[in-house]
């Protein structure tokens, strides 16, 4: 049997109390009580879905819940702990529209302006402005679509290279545009490399610094990094693992990597305690102003019950509530951090695993347990061989989403086969960092 450790207690985890326990002070508007039965249980599926370990934190007005499974470290059996370090992947998405939100409020720059007005010459269309960019509607391709098309040779080739963003933008634009500005929502890493870009042109600094001094300072988070192009992760960390394409193979150890690919897009470290407090304090209105905050929950539909602002993701769970943030997924980590409309629950969920579509929809589950308050059935779909392929956003090929996010195999089954269109429902996932490729999707972000 698969043991699962759970934890309950004060935000500064400074007493711990039985499973049972309930918050001190109770509030009339809290919500379901959060489901850990539903949560243990989907940490055990990830586990015997080849998820090496799983951990989920959840904050809610003052009390925390933490579970955890399996192991952080194959080679040492170490258990996965609340206090590991892990890639977040397309998570940093958020981090980097909050910086360039706060720039609009210090009006430094316009979201209506083209991105060109910042970055002469950049792009070869000034028709395309800066909130295009921050809610993927620009059409700009996805260079992680060819860079990840085989997972584990196109994750080694790039696993110790450093690109400069100007680089990145050079493959995308190689490439056909998907569409015309403004025209529809498609997800595209190229957007956040750009606005990072857009970041340290307006102010001066590497996008790291502004995090830094704009985010992880001013919100105490002692977990959150951004090392690029430094290749390791500090502290105590989970390591991450790689599912090759082949099946049955050896899962890689990715953890070791610039991550130099994603950058703006993808490349941050942190924590699920530190994601819980960034999500907060976002929604609480504690880092934009409500205006900017208002702008990045303007809301473009991206599929069934999913929904894309700036930077932003808003998910319609089962139970009719909305929660609100983002996925990541890279190189050896799934991610799901996402929060209450009033920021006052919070759930930061990771398997240490990548490029297991079936791993991925099941962490989906978390969200039911944190917010709905009852043990909820899997997406459709879930129940098959999914397998969703790296690259802060790129495509997931040879296996597709069904339902909400459901995984659904297709072509064969093992490798994959084929791409399409992006339908409406691929849009799910698609906050995924790394060149995940689905079945009848063009990317998964």
């Amino acid at each position: 049997m698969t043991s699962v450790r759970v934890l309950v207690g004060t935000v500064a985890g400074a007493v711990l109390l039985p499973l049972l326990a309930s918050p001190a002070h109770a509030d009339a508007n809290a919500g379901p009580a959060v489901d850990l039965a539903g949560l243990r249980g989907v940490l055990r599926s990830a586990l015997t879905q080849g998820a090496p370990g799983a951990m989920a934190r959840v904050e809610d007005r003052g009390t925390v819940f933490r579970a955890a499974a399996g192991v952080a470290d194959r080679g040492t059996a170490r258990a996965m702990g609340d206090a590991d370090r892990f890639r977040i992947g397309s998570v940093t998405k958020t981090f980097t529209a909050v910086v360039l939100l706060q720039l609009v409020d210090e009006k430094k720059l316009k979201l209506d302006a083209s991105v060109n007005r910042y970055l002469p010459g950049l792009l070869p269309d000034d028709r395309i402005t800066v909130r295009q960019v921050l809610g993927h509607r620009s059409g700009l391709h996805d260079y992680t679509n060819d860079m990840f098309a085989k997972t584990v040779p196109g994750f080694e080739a790039v696993r110790k290279k450093v690109f400069t963003p100007t680089e990145l933008v050079k493959r995308s634009l190689s490439k056909p545009r998907t569409n015309a500005p403004g025209a529809k929502y498609a997800y595209s890493n190229t957007n956040f490399v750009i606005a990072g870009m857009l970041v340290e042109k307006l102010t001066g600094n590497p996008v790291g610094t502004e995090y830094q001094n704009r985010i992880i300072e001013p919100l105490k988070l002692r977990d959150t990094f951004y090392v690029h192009p430094g290749m390791k992760i500090p502290g105590r960390y989970a390591r991450g693992y790689l599912t090759p394409d082949q099946a049955g193979a050896p899962l890689v150890d990715a953890t070791e990597q610039t991550v130099s690919w994603a950058q703006g897009a993808g490349a941050l470290i942190s924590s699920t305690r530190d994601l819980n407090t960034f999500l907060s304090a976002l929604l609480q209105g504690r880092l934009t102003s409500a205006a900017q905050l208002a702008q990045m929950e303007r809301w473009m539909p991206a599929g069934t019950g999913v929904a894309y602002g700036l930077g932003l993701r808003r998910r319609d769970l089962s139970c009719g509530v909305s929660v609100y943030g983002h996925t990541g997924a890279v190189q050896g980590f799934y991610t799901y951090a996402f929060a209450s409309k009033d920021g006052k629950r919070s759930l930061a969920a990771v398997a240490n695993i990548s490029n297991n579509g079936t791993v991925l929809n099941t962490m989906l589950r978390t969200l039911d347990s944190a917010f709905c308050g009852k043990t909820t059935k899997a997406p459709l779909g879930t129940g098959g061989q999914g397998r969703a392929r790296q690259g802060a956003g790129g495509t997931a090929r040879g296996h597709g989403t069904g339902g909400d996010g459901g995984l659904r195999p297709c072509g064969n089954p093992r490798l994959g086969s084929g791409r399409a269109g992006t339908p409406a429902w691929a849009e799910a996932v698609r906050d995924i960092p790394p060149g995940l490729r689905l079945c009848g999707t063009s990317r998964l972000g």
